[in-house]
């Protein structure tokens, strides 16, 4: 082989893959648009847990509606929202019971719903999650109030 030969070879060989710097650049990039992608979808799932509460709380809603529909009454505070589920044996005693719901529903945070009679909602009774931190009486409370 003449020495042009061996150098135009060795040429092809070195341009035939990435250079350190090149890949760094293109990892560096790419971490750039997941990190951009992961904090964007952080509010995304906020956004949906909150819109699914709104959902709870109509349901849980109607249910109340219902059961005081057959009753003719709303169940205590005492009594809650498992008046819904199971019959109360506390008064006031329902006379015309009938499950409105199969089972306790959950907030998105894992908590059971809140339910007070009288409430600060002007159809008598307030049905509410405590929000992402558990605490009812905080300001991240979402309660039929809202809607």
């Amino acid at each position: 082989m003449k020495l042009t030969q061996l150098s135009s070879h060795s040429n092809r060989r070195r341009s035939a893959g990435f250079t350190l710097m090149e890949m760094v650049l293109v990892i560096g990039i790419a971490a750039l648009l997941i990190g951009a992608g992961i904090v964007s979808l952080v509010g995304v799932l906020d956004t949906g847990k909150k819109t699914r509460v709104r959902g709870d709380l109509n349901t849980l809603s109607a249910a109340l509606r219902a059961y005081e529909t057959d009753n003719m009454f709303l169940p205590s505070t005492e009594q809650g929202i498992m008046a819904l589920i199971e019959k109360p044996s506390s008064r006031p005693a329902p006379t015309n019971w009938a499950p409105k719901l199969k089972k306790m529903i959950l907030d998105p945070w894992g908590n059971p719903y809140g339910y007070r009679r009288p409430g600060r909602d002007k159809g008598g009774f307030d049905v509410y999650s405590a929000g992402p931190d558990g605490q009812e009486g905080t300001g991240d409370d979402i309660g039929n109030w809202d809607m």
